[in-house]
């Protein structure tokens, strides 16, 4: 294996690696750690913004960034707790439909008019916040799941596992042919290469795009739906911040900012690795929640900093 092999390797599957040697490190120093319950609660746990991830992944991809998708989590999980007095299908579709044309409408923006994505999402992350207060009386108002067969989507389990984290495996699987295996995902890795020369090979540049952020759009809605149906409740409060943590599994699982490269699995690895972070962070007990911010960080800042070095490398060979 050469030095661009071996650069392309740890890129693609470093998260994966570092995942590996912290699982390994974390059951030697916890004998809780190892445990099928704790594994199991990292993995439910992680199952949400694994969800948002997926989506994330794309747009990232093709160049572009997200930063709605905390507001429409958070969105998603009232409209569906408060669809849920209608039934089960109403909970699921209502969240999906109204998180469906945000996207739309962004993807639209940044596809016809050329504005900055960050300055897009921003304004969708705002407004739709704002629509969020608005339905919920500025978050005095938390509706309740009342149907049981929508709450059992979020708390019922097969093999041990809650129907998210298969729901989330499902979504995963999908979005890696999507990604890999279709003329769409060639035509979002081409984007995000080098937009100019892609719409040069006749990529269908703007559809492409909008394409994106509805799919992004409408994966944060759904992750929003099945956290309320696991809480049984709307709750307001949430979703602050996790646009951020999307980002952040993205980029840890080798996906560049600047675009053009990226995967599945890499983000799938580097959710894992914040869940299991937090998880070391719970079984030292001595330090608080908030530092697996501080760690997470610092990880981000080590992995951008190795991306451009691996870059660098694999342009000099």
């Amino acid at each position: 294996m050469n030095r661009e092999q071996a650069s392309r390797v740890l890129q693609q599957h470093g998260a994966l690696m570092v995942l590996g040697v912290l699982v390994i490190v974390g059951s030697l120093a916890f004998d809780s750690f190892a445990k099928p319950e704790n594994a199991a609660s990292v993995v439910v746990s992680s199952s949400f913004l694994a969800i948002i991830a997926i989506g994330m992944t794309f747009v990232i991809i093709s160049g572009g960034i997200d930063l709605s998708v905390g507001s429409l989590f958070v969105l998603g999980g009232v409209l569906a707790a408060y669809g849920s007095q209608y039934g089960a299908l109403v909970a699921l579709l209502l969240p999906l439909a109204v998180c469906g044309v945000v996207g739309l409408l962004q993807g639209l923006v940044i596809a016809r008019t050329g504005m900055a994505p960050f300055i897009v999402t921003l304004a969708g992350l705002l407004g739709v916040r704002g629509l969020m207060l608005a339905i919920s009386d500025e978050g005095a108002t938390t509706y309740l799941v009342k149907d049981r067969a929508f709450a059992t989507l979020g708390q019922g389990e097969v093999l041990g596992l809650s129907y998210p984290v298969h729901v989330t495996i499902a979504l995963a699987l999908v979005a890696m042919v999507l990604l890999q295996r279709t003329g769409f995902g060639q035509n979002v890795y081409a984007i995000g290469g080098n937009e100019q020369a892609a719409a040069l090979m006749g990529v269908p540049v703007r559809r492409t795009k909008v394409y994106v952020y509805v799919m992004s759009a409408l994966l944060a809605g759904l992750a929003g739906a099945l956290n309320a149906a696991r809480l049984s409740s709307g709750v307001t409060i949430l979703g602050i911040g996790l646009e951020l943590d999307a980002i952040a599994a993205v980029v840890i699982g080798g996906t560049l900012l600047t675009g053009g490269a990226g995967g599945i699995t890499g983000t799938v690895a580097g959710v894992l690795l914040l869940g299991v972070i937090q998880s070391l962070i719970n079984q030292v007990g001595s330090l608080t929640s908030a530092f697996q911010q501080v760690v997470s960080g610092v990880f981000l800042a080590l992995v951008v900093v190795a991306q451009r070095l691996l870059s660098k490398a694999q342009r000099l060979t």
